[in-house]
């Protein structure tokens, strides 16, 4: 494996977690190893491995571009991963303000509801885990 794949790797379960990334890792195959490890080498290993900007920043940046684009499916996924980035509600709040007026209100509103769905399952685990 290159050094670009384990710092992918390592940034990787930093940002998303190791419940995330196991669960990716077994359920990768044959067919997508190739892709993953794409994605390992290039956004962690390479994009979000660079320190030219904070890990708040690129999060914020990723969340935007994820709305402005329509691709909602990531974005649950990378408000989990706020807590692991220092991106506070209130920058993601900002981040889609910018995106309703760069790109759109309903992209913004529809990226603000999968946010706020996600914190309240978020806290709905915390509250389950603090019962235990």
């Amino acid at each position: 494996m290159s050094d670009r794949f384990e710092t992918g790797a390592r940034v990787r379960r930093n940002i998303l977690g190791d419940e995330h990334v196991d669960r990716a890792e077994s359920n990768k195959t044959a067919f997508d190893a190739p892709f993953q490890t794409l994605i390992t080498e290039g956004a962690w290993g390479t994009v979000w491995a660079s320190d030219g900007i904070s890990d708040r920043e690129r999060s914020m940046l990723t969340l935007a571009l994820l709305a402005a684009l329509g691709n909602f499916e990531e974005i649950p996924m990378h408000i989990r991963a706020t807590e692991r980035t220092g991106t506070s509600k209130s920058d993601v709040l900002e981040t889609f303000q910018h995106v309703a007026i760069y790109a759109g209100v309903p992209r913004a509103n529809h990226a603000l509801k999968l946010a706020k769905d996600t914190y309240a399952e978020i806290e709905t685990e915390q509250r389950s885990q603090a019962s235990r």
